[in-house]
């Protein structure tokens, strides 16, 4: 890829190099935002009247993308991490031919509109990605920009650059002092994402004050620490923010910080520089004084020039080009590389091969943790699911995510397909979250179960976005033992099961997380947590003819074991599955009959008919007891009122994990005690 190649501007493109048409685009941008915040009465017009300046210059004479197909797979991405500058976007997109009518502009922060409070990636055509939290658009950034990175080394063959295209990111105070992004920013230096550029609004204010009450880094010695490239410029000068950008490109071994030295609420005579300008409409009056002073119509709501608003056609013009020239590449590679070709239009469409090749059974008997498992299924499934990319925060060896002869991605190797994110929890989920938003790619990477209380901004973010991300999160219980209640997990099974669009998955034995990692690779519309042992656990013989098959735990419970005549369900999930059936077996002796239900997946058997929730879980069958080595609370639901919970609602302790499981009543004993309670 030659990287140095700016992108040239068309003969119907040369009104970008006018001065005072940048400008004019500029200002309406700022007259946008303001009229859409006011009729609001709400939104941050700040930031839009701070960035409109570099906005415009990247739109017009840097960004490569094509309005009329905002999917196209190489154009560049643009992500505002500062959310709360939405207006920003939003403007843009309209102004630059994206499907976003001056009614949405209007109809800013109204129910079911376009333009929410905060960009959300499936509400609006052109947004790359939800922002909001902030540092999280800047990590999803930089997961893009890995995306692309090892998109490129997969795909292009000699000549042939079908993945060439660059991550522009906006960022703020909030955005860099958040310890997100100390974490992505060390690993995008570390890993020379040099098709990264983030541009720092740097405006010296927060909504508390100056930015000296509470943050005096370096931030240009910051970046040059993690090694990157650094410029520093004036926010507001046009040559200077354009010689900033082409000297970013032109860097290919550093991504790029440009720090674009602004005034929060630019043009606003009574409220820039203010803490005022960030978070708060403007009255109606400051709108027109900040008009007059821009030169633009004081009393003209919504007011965009002709000469801009013919803007869209010479865009979508360039974009077509752009994209159709893009074809042309394709096709070419196409016809030299007809099997890559394939993959990789597979896997950009998000097609997830079929689950018709066969992942190996486990024999019965055999003694295994279900990570142990997963890193056995992974092994195989790295062959058959091309876009899988993995990796784990400096756990590679607990988790048993690295499937062996796979090559590590590296800066000298960008196609390899597992990431050492280091011990960066946070960055790595959020990370992850930009690589499926990129496409092209399914990641998955592991960590300790008891770690996702790092991790849940950025969990929480691939569930509202709908993403398919897969977190293999090991020692899931007391039953890691002697590290301890620092490293044992009581409330996270419920604390993920409340994530909606969550799907959280508990494997009892290694055939069932066969099918765990099923449910994983089907679930295109949402993370899935595979939440597995670090203790080895029986694989469990189903042959019986009162035992159902195991394939049927992909509809997320289904019964395990049972006698003809049972009077009483016993439930659980996961290690504590193994102790429901040692209980039947006591149970048995003293004529009691039960059924044992596998509770894989919560919200997975949520999604099945009322027909097969009740051939499970039979509503005259009141007598319940459920068992599980975390949290009670989110069990009531299916055992009732009258029913037992047996779980921890207490921390754990360093201890062998057989000695904590008797000590803290996770016991067979404990359930026949129960079971006895509610019959």
């Amino acid at each position: 890829m030659n990287k140095i190649i700016d992108q040239k501007l068309s003969d119907s493109d040369k009104m970008f190099n006018d001065l005072s048409f940048l400008k004019e685009i500029a200002n309406t941008i700022r007259g946008l935002s303001m009229d859409a915040i006011l009729a609001a009465n709400s939104g941050h017009p700040g930031l839009p009247l701070g960035m409109a300046d570099v906005a415009t210059v990247l739109w017009s004479k840097f960004l490569k993308h094509n309005p009329s197909n905002p999917n196209w797979h190489d154009r560049d991405r643009f992500v505002l991490s500062g959310g709360h500058g939405s207006m920003l976007l939003y403007s843009l997109l309209h102004i630059y031919g994206y499907d976003l009518p001056l009614s949405e502009i209007k109809n800013f922060r109204q129910w079911e509109s376009k333009t929410p409070g905060h960009p959300e990636v499936h509400e609006t055509a052109g947004v790359e990605t939800t922002t909001g939290p902030l540092g999280q658009g800047l990590a999803n950034a930089v997961g893009m920009a890995l995306a692309e990175a090892h998109l490129a080394g997969k795909s292009n063959k000699g000549t042939h650059n079908i993945v060439d295209h660059y991550t522009y990111c906006f960022v703020g105070d909030g955005d860099l002092e958040e310890g997100i992004s100390h974490e992505v920013c060390s690993f995008a230096g570390h890993n020379k994402l040099s098709k990264l550029i983030v541009f720092y609004d740097s405006n010296r204010i927060t909504i508390d004050g100056p930015t000296s009450l509470s943050f005096s880094d370096h931030t240009y010695k910051r970046f040059k620490a993690y090694g990157w490239d650094v410029i520093d410029i004036d926010g507001h000068d046009y040559k200077e923010i354009e010689d900033a950008i082409k000297m970013a490109k032109r860097d290919i071994k550093k991504p790029s910080l440009i720090i674009c030295n602004t005034q929060i609420g630019f043009g606003s005579p009574n409220r820039a520089g203010t803490s005022k300008a960030h978070g708060e409409p403007f009255p109606e009056e400051e709108v027109k004084l900040t008009k007059k002073a821009l030169g633009m119509p004081e009393n003209k709501k919504f007011y965009i020039p002709k000469s801009v608003t013919d803007i869209s056609k010479t865009v979508i013009k360039r974009g077509k080009a752009l994209e159709k020239e893009w074809d042309k590449r394709f096709e070419k590679f196409c016809n030299s590389y007809s099997g890559l070709h394939i993959k990789y239009t597979q896997a950009m469409n998000g097609e997830v091969p079929s689950m018709g090749f066969k992942i190996p059974k486990f024999d019965v008997g055999t003694k295994m943790a279900t990570r142990a498992a997963s890193g056995k299924i992974i092994e195989h499934l790295i062959e058959y699911v091309p876009a899988l990319i993995g990796g784990s925060a400096d756990l590679t060896p607990s988790n048993k995510t690295l499937p062996k002869h796979e090559l590590v991605f590296s800066p000298k190797y960008k196609k390899g397909r597992y990431i050492h994110y280091g011990v960066r929890e946070h960055g790595m989920a959020a990370i992850m979250n930009g690589m499926a938003l990129h496409g092209g790619l399914i990641p998955y990477a592991g960590t300790f179960f008891v770690f996702t209380d790092y991790m849940r901004p950025a969990m929480r973010m691939s569930a509202l976005m709908q993403q398919q991300v897969i977190y293999v999160l090991t020692h899931d219980s007391i039953g890691l033992g002697e590290d301890g209640p620092t490293h044992q997990p009581i409330g996270h099974l419920a604390a993920m099961r409340a994530i909606p669009n969550m799907s959280v998955v508990r494997p009892m034995d290694a055939n069932e997380t066969v099918e765990a990692w099923k449910l994983a690779l089907r679930n295109t519309k949402g993370p899935t947590c595979l939440v597995l042992t670090r203790q080895g656990l029986p694989t469990i013989d189903r042959s019986s003819r009162y035992a159902w098959d195991v394939s049927k735990a992909s509809q997320g419970a289904y019964v395990v074991i049972e006698d003809d005549s049972y009077s009483v369900i016993i439930m659980a999930s996961g290690s504590e599955v193994h102790i429901a059936m040692e209980a039947r077996e006591i149970l048995n002796k003293e004529g009691i009959e039960v059924r044992i239900v596998s509770m894989m997946s919560m919200d997975v058997f949520e999604k099945q008919s009322d027909k097969y929730k009740q051939k499970v879980l039979p509503w005259k069958k009141k007598r319940r007891v459920a068992i599980e080595a975390g949290a009670t609370m989110p069990w009531y639901k299916y055992v009732g009122m009258n029913g037992k919970v047996i779980g921890l609602d207490h921390f754990g302790a360093s201890a062998p994990y057989e000695k904590l499981y008797q000590e803290f009543g996770l016991t067979a004993e404990a359930v026949v005690k129960a079971v006895k309670e509610v019959l």
